[in-house]
């Protein structure tokens, strides 16, 4: 008896996906879904919030939301290729922008849908397809790169990331013994540009590498009582009157992603347009306490960006000032 009931047990184990190869989990929003054990075919609606994370756990993409038919990303500047560098395999796309294309998706056969909070109306929709897992990324829920170590978690790669976060922590324990100055108690601020001064938000490898070096960001009384936009990134907008009287020990200048030009000239011309001879009053940029960085190679919330910008930090320490 105790044979047949063993072989029964088996058999309901081999034949059923929930008990033998599914979990039931709840997403960031309290959604309660079954999702594989082992995702193979992952699909997601955000490339450089959730697709970068998870190809710099070295996780590779079955679709992307964002990307057109030849391969080709929505804006001029591929975050993969920024991020992670060229040579990357790129996921395949269903529908670069308005409605996802569900019978593109349908074709991709994916077995996880990774999508954010904000894409909770498509939920519905999504799910006619793949299970959905709903995951934070508004700057208000998540800090630094907190999204790529949920992601780890959600998918196994714990050991992955710790491991690739510990030879960051190395890297940054090395570049703050070198850095001119205790950045201990040193104040920054991350500005990014579009036709207006925007704070940046607190989820990306930007904030993560400057926080971990001792930098504690400048709060700005105007910028927290504004309503923010721009998903992870959390963009503040901010009056070019209280922008020019700010000084904190590291401004952070970034030029818009949408602009060909994303270096310290691109940027120094583009602030000029918003605040004319900015440079000739402001004491972060008399003094020479201007970081200009590429968007594109520190914005994501991974390790890898956080790595750009102690890139960006340790040649700013060894200029001349």
């Amino acid at each position: 008896m105790r044979f047949l009931v063993s072989c029964a047990v088996a058999a309901v184990l081999a034949t059923s996906p929930v008990l033998a190869a599914d979990r039931l989990l709840i997403d960031d929003t309290g959604r309660e879904i079954t999702v594989p054990d082992t995702p193979e075919r992952i699909v997601v609606m955000h490339e450089p919030l959730l697709g970068v994370p998870l190809m710099d756990l070295d996780l590779d993409l079955a679709g992307s939301y964002g990307r057109a038919d030849d391969g080709g990303f929505v804006i001029a500047v591929d975050f993969i290729d920024t991020v992670l560098g060229e040579g990357k395999a790129k996921p395949k796309g269903f529908g670069p922008v308005g409605q996802p294309d569900l019978e593109k998706l349908r074709a991709l056969e994916p077995d996880l849908i990774l999508a954010s909070e904000l894409d909770a109306g498509k939920v519905d929709q999504l799910s006619t397809v793949a299970p959905v897992y709903l995951q934070n990324i508004s700057g208000d829920k998540v800090h630094g790169f907190d999204i790529q170590e949920d992601l780890a978690v959600l998918l196994g790669r714990e050991d992955l990331f710790e491991a690739r976060k510990a030879g960051y922590m190395d890297r940054v324990a090395e570049l703050r013994a070198t850095l001119p100055g205790n950045a201990a108690g040193q104040t920054y601020l991350p500005v990014f540009l579009t036709d207006q001064i925007n704070v940046v938000g607190d989820s990306s490898g930007m904030v993560q590498a400057l926080e971990d070096l001792g930098y504690t960001r400048l709060e700005v009384a105007e910028a927290s009582t504004t309503s923010a936009s721009g998903g992870s990134m959390m963009l503040m907008p901010l009056s070019a009157e209280v922008f020019g009287g700010l000084n904190p020990d590291i401004l952070v200048l970034l030029n818009s992603y949408m602009d060909s030009s994303r270096d310290e000239t691109g940027t120094r011309e583009k602030l000029d347009r918003i605040v004319p001879g900015w440079d000739r009053f402001m004491k972060p940029a008399l003094e020479k306490r201007i970081l200009f960085v590429d968007p594109a190679k520190v914005i994501t919330p991974t390790v890898a960006s956080a790595e750009h910008m102690l890139d960006a930090v340790e040649h700013w320490g060894g200029q001349e000032r």
